[in-house]
């Protein structure tokens, strides 16, 4: 029991440490990405952090997998080069026990996989697809920063001051592009400030500009036309407030057994990242085994390798059975059970090939005198 928890400590710690690092990168990737849209007005900055966080489950699924088969080769790993494992071999450490000893964290990882990969990871997914749609129903005022251009289409827009509640503007300045006709022309507008003003009985909302002139003209020619105004209204366009979640992933799993091709593969692709953990934790325990002069990281490289290829087959499959080239019933079991036996083969290929291997027989030969 004492080596046990000493081994599946050991797991967990380099398991830990891996997950850690590889979700802070992906972490840092997506937030400077997320930042870029806010801080472009095409992503309200309230939804940031939400955003992120609800994305954090999808970015579990993949790096778990590879992070307890990266755990396993790297504590163990540790343990050939400081020689501890040859000391456990020799006090009766079988390569049994081991593999057993190890397949305990790598259920723990299994169950949680199983829990992001059905429940938790669709229903961040759901809950960030609407952020996502959330922000179609926007107009570009609710997205308009102060002291920005905001660009939306043929339209751009510009306010020094802007009011928490985001009614009111100061220091406005919008162009057009062919808004008064004629194909190329401009329309300029500027005001001392603006606010928004909602229509009750329609519903629709208006930009009302105050003590400001508008431009008319095309650029590279004379002709301009100016017209100074107290007061000018602008029809802000109208977003839908239906939100729609139509993406596969956002689906809860029970929705997934209904008729359709991309239902079943993206099934298959939930049920297939549980299925992949042990069989990595199997892959891990031999492919540990280096040489003390080798160093730790001597078979780093290869495994990643083996991870990639295994979760770009997975992947593969799905895009096959999405687009109906594969049938959803048979598509990614070939590939689970062709890394699966190569676990067999690397932990008891030795044993398999002496139960294979004929014994001779001893022949007695008497001698007649």
């Amino acid at each position: 029991m004492i080596i046990f928890r000493y081994l599946a400590k050991e797991v967990m710690l380099a398991f830990s440490a891996v997950a850690g690092v590889l979700l802070l990168i992906i972490l840092s990737a997506r937030f400077i990405h997320f930042l870029s849209r806010a801080a472009t007005g095409r992503l309200n900055s309230e939804y940031l952090f939400s955003l992120i966080g609800y994305q954090i489950p999808s970015f579990l699924l993949v790096l778990l997998p590879l992070a307890i088969f990266l755990g396993v080769l790297l504590a163990y790993g540790r343990l050939y080069v400081d020689n501890e494992m040859t000391v456990l071999r020799a006090c009766g450490m079988s390569s049994r026990r081991l593999i057993a000893f190890s397949l305990f964290p790598g259920v723990l990882v299994t169950i949680l996989v199983a829990a992001l990969s059905l429940a938790v990871a669709p229903w961040g997914a759901k809950n960030a697809e609407w952020i996502l749609a959330k922000q179609k129903t926007l107009t570009e005022f609710d997205m308009l920063l102060p002291g920005r251009f905001q660009s939306t289409g043929e339209r751009v827009t510009y306010t020094e001051r802007l009011s928490d509640d985001r009614k009111r503007m100061d220091g406005v300045f919008i162009a057009s592009l062919g808004e008064s006709g004629g194909e190329g022309r401009i329309t300029l507008l500027l005001a001392d400030e603006g606010a928004q003003r909602v229509v009750e009985e329609t519903g629709s909302r208006y930009l009302e500009l105050k003590q400001g002139y508008r431009y008319d003209l095309v650029p590279g020619e004379a002709d301009l036309r100016q017209i100074r105004y107290e007061r000018y209204g602008i029809k802000m366009p109208r977003g839908s407030d239906d939100i729609e979640i139509s993406e596969v992933k956002a689906l809860s799993t029970p929705r997934l057994y209904e008729e359709g091709l991309e239902n079943r593969g993206e099934l298959l692709w939930r049920i297939s990242l549980p299925v992949m953990v042990p069989i990595l934790v199997l892959l891990a325990v031999p492919l540990s085994r280096v040489n003390p002069r080798q160093g730790r990281y001597m078979r780093l490289v290869p495994s990643v390798i083996i991870y990639l290829v295994y979760l770009g087959g997975l992947l593969a499959s799905n895009s096959a059975v999405a687009d109906g080239r594969l049938d959803w019933q048979w598509a990614m079991w070939p590939l689970h059970l062709v890394f699966l036996l190569a676990a067999i083969v690397l932990n008891w290929g030795r044993d398999i090939r002496t139960l294979l291997t004929p014994k001779p027989v001893a022949s007695i030969t008497g001698a007649s005198r």
